[in-house]
């Protein structure tokens, strides 16, 4: 059992010391992923460092800033195999259903669509809602109550060796396995000489959450037009999270509006069904393209969540596709641990690479396909795809299918997103 107390977090560094630290795996990258993944190795009794860029105040503020995560079902699954879940069920909205419509703002959507309902598979709602500030501290309180792994918060890495990783402040962590889970422009991945295959959709998203006057009834939305899909995805206490997909150019207009002509741009497309929006906590923006790293691995070292993949949020798997990362990596060198096998080996990291490359390349050719499938207003092309979407709602098993595709209940599950 790890002793509660004995969780090691090392001081922000800014002085050049020549200490050295060792380890089992070095993680680069303190968000979502790699928190998850170091809490995952931890349990299978490796011992891990994780490194972030951000001083530890930073990464344990509590207010709401208007990010939130769309969680599948098996990434629940994952937090609650992690011990993690109990900490955000409370605060977690379950989405119950999800509509997918076609049209233009401020024309109201297609009479087609598509409609997905949690009651038509027997594991429960398709997925939930979860505030990025809950999960955030749930993650880093757990880590500080785990003996296995030590933190090292305000530093970056400025040097990358087989095996070992240099910090700005001088120290020097060893390992057997370098693991990056530091996004789309890894610096993991750089210094590891993995180069990315990619292009940009001339899109921003545009990420807030707006309160409304009527209830939602956990039902997440998905309104494709033109320039873009718009998401509401339902949150607690009658609230929305909302993704918004604009041309580059539109969505640098609507960034710089102050918040009454924000929501005055932003009504037309999401309609009056929840009543009046008001704007809680902040805006948010960032490019929208596809990266895909050539290797997920090279010498000792491994790449998780989008420093391996970076897809559109079009249908909000970014986060869930770096959760199967971890769970298939935990496997991997759990399997790999118990036969005594040199765990950062290329024989095992290949297996790692040979479980997500296939599934994530998939998701990848999915998403940039739906996107450029609904993000313009060719006439025979939106006849097509409305008709191909009410034929598909009236087909039950191919229904299903998608919703547990969107559920994360399909392929090759780890074991910790198993039943």
């Amino acid at each position: 059992m790890d002793n509660p107390a004995a969780g090691r977090i090392l001081p922000d560094m800014t002085k050049t010391t020549a200490k050295t630290h060792q380890t089992d795996i070095v993680i680069v990258g303190g968000g979502l992923n790699g928190s998850a993944l170091a809490l995952g190795l931890a349990h299978i009794g490796l011992h891990v460092t994780i490194i972030d860029t951000l001083p530890a105040p930073t990464r344990a503020l509590s207010d709401f800033d208007g990010r939130s995560y769309a969680l599948a079902h098996a990434s629940m699954r994952l937090l609650r195999g992690l011990g993690l879940w109990d900490a955000v069920a409370d605060t977690a909205q379950p989405m119950l259903e999800i509509k997918v419509t076609d049209g233009r703002a401020g024309e109201g959507p297609s009479p087609w669509m598509l409609h997905f309902d949690h009651a038509e598979i027997e594991e429960g709602p398709m997925g939930f809602m979860v505030e990025d500030r809950h999960l955030r501290r749930a993650l880093l309180s757990a880590m500080d109550e785990t003996d296995r792994i030590t933190q090292v918060n305000g530093q970056t890495v400025s040097t990358q060796s087989q095996g070992a990783v240099t910090l700005t402040s001088g120290e020097v962590i060893t390992a057997k396995l370098i693991i990056g889970a530091d996004g789309r422009a890894s610096g993991t991945a750089t210094r590891a000489g993995i180069k990315r295959t990619g292009w940009g959709y001339g899109q921003t998203a545009i990420v807030c959450a707006v309160a409304h006057e009527k209830p939602h009834g956990g039902i997440a939305h998905q309104f494709f037009m033109p320039a873009g899909p718009l998401a509401i995805l339902p949150l607690t206490d009658n609230r929305c999270s909302i993704v918004w997909s604009e041309t580059d150019t539109r969505a640098k207009d609507i960034m710089a509006m102050d918040d009454n002509a924000f929501l005055d741009a932003l009504r037309p497309a999401f309609g009056d069904f929840l009543g009046d929006i008001t704007l809680t906590g902040k805006r948010f923006s960032y490019p929208l393209g596809l990266t895909l790293a050539n290797r997920f691995i090279a010498d000792r070292v491994a790449l998780v969540g989008d420093a391996a993949h970076g897809v559109h949020p079009i249908a909000g798997q970014g986060l869930n596709a770096g959760l199967r990362d971890i769970a298939a990596m935990i496997d991997v060198l759990q399997d790999a641990k118990s036969r005594g096998e040199d765990i950062g080996s290329d024989a095992v990291l290949a297996r790692y690479e040979e479980w997500r490359r296939f599934d994530t390349a998939t998701l990848a050719i999915a998403t940039d396909t739906f996107n450029r499938l609904f993000s313009n207003d060719n006439p025979l092309v939106r006849a097509v795809r409305d008709a191909g979407m009410g034929l598909l709602n009236a087909a039950p098993g191919l229904r299903r299918t998608f919703i547990r595709e969107a559920a994360g209940l399909t392929g090759d599950l780890p074991s910790l997103m198993r039943a």
